[in-house]
């Protein structure tokens, strides 16, 4: 029997028709899927932990040892309460230098968020070995959970800056320490010229791909609760901390002789690291609303 299409039968010939766009659709489908998890894409809704709102999952446990993380960070938190978060939770660096509050079966641990977790979903986050054994018995593996933003957490010093290894007069990389909330955006000048936007990356450092010249320079942070400092001196000395005095949230007057809460730690800086001299500090503190939260 001919199999043209005038031989063939009218349902046949739609049926084949039908098969062979679900199997290309199928297969796009497929590879869709497989170059998203081989790209480490990050979900259309990613923002960081923010607000009131408080999360319900699982955490498990590692060792980051004298890593600083995913977030480039010069090391740990000196008491290695640190956490990584699933690459939602993540939102390509956005939540770096931020802090949870998890609380599991046997208390409440405050932890730096300073690492992606690879393997982790929704709410389900990696807690270092010491914050795990806090909340929970490590022989459990994995703990019930729930956990919240800390909103302007008390701090002990000032903000931090780092450029870069690799960074010049001709293409401006730096990170940005001791913050406490997530960062919403980071501006930077040279002596000369007005304050340039520069790009979140997902290692953590803020880049001006042309650069701002040799410095020193002035960086003016802002977080995503409208928060705003702005700091002069900063200079092109790659790889070292430069600590200053400027925080980017001013500390509420105390309002009852009650003791002040605990600060959270300050980061240690590693062997090949050199906190470099103060610098010269010019606080600008906005009193502008929240900004807007990110849409999901």
């Amino acid at each position: 029997m001919s199999d043209s299409p005038a031989s063939t039968p009218r349902s046949l010939r739609w049926f084949r028709r039908w098969w062979a766009g679900a199997g290309v659709a199928a297969l796009a489908a497929v590879l869709g899927v497989t170059l998203a998890v081989r790209g480490g894409a990050t979900p259309a809704c990613a923002a960081p932990p923010s607000g009131n709102t408080v999360h319900k999952g699982t955490a498990s446990f590692y060792d980051a040892g004298r890593s600083g993380g995913t977030c480039s960070l010069p090391g740990p938190p000196t008491d290695r309460l640190y956490v990584a978060l699933g690459s939602a939770q993540y939102a390509k660096a956005a939540a770096c230098g931020s802090y949870l509050d998890v609380t599991g079966p046997k208390g409440t641990v405050r932890v730096l968020v300073m690492d992606q977790c690879a393997g982790c979903g929704s709410n389900k986050i990696d807690l270092s070995t010491e914050a795990f054994a806090r909340i929970a018995d490590r022989s459990q593996g994995i703990a019930p959970v729930t956990y919240r933003a800390v909103v302007n957490p008390p701090l002990d010093g000032g903000l931090t800056f780092r450029i870069k290894g690799g960074a010049s007069q001709w293409w401006f990389a730096v990170q940005v320490g001791n913050h406490g909330n997530p960062l919403r955006s980071v501006e930077a000048k040279g002596p000369t010229g007005g304050f340039r936007k520069a790009a979140r990356q997902v290692d953590n450092y803020w880049t001006v791909e042309d650069g701002i010249g040799p410095g020193p320079y002035t960086i003016r942070v802002t977080d995503g609760y409208g928060h705003q400092a702005t700091v002069t001196g900063i200079r092109m000395t790659p790889r070292k901390v430069q600590r200053t005095t400027t925080p980017l949230v001013a500390a509420p007057p105390s309002a009852s002789p009650t003791p002040a809460p605990t600060p959270s730690p300050s980061l240690s800086p590693t062997p090949t690291e050199e906190s470099a001299a103060p610098t010269t500090t010019v606080e600008a503190l906005a009193g502008a609303a929240p900004l807007a939260a990110a849409r999901c």
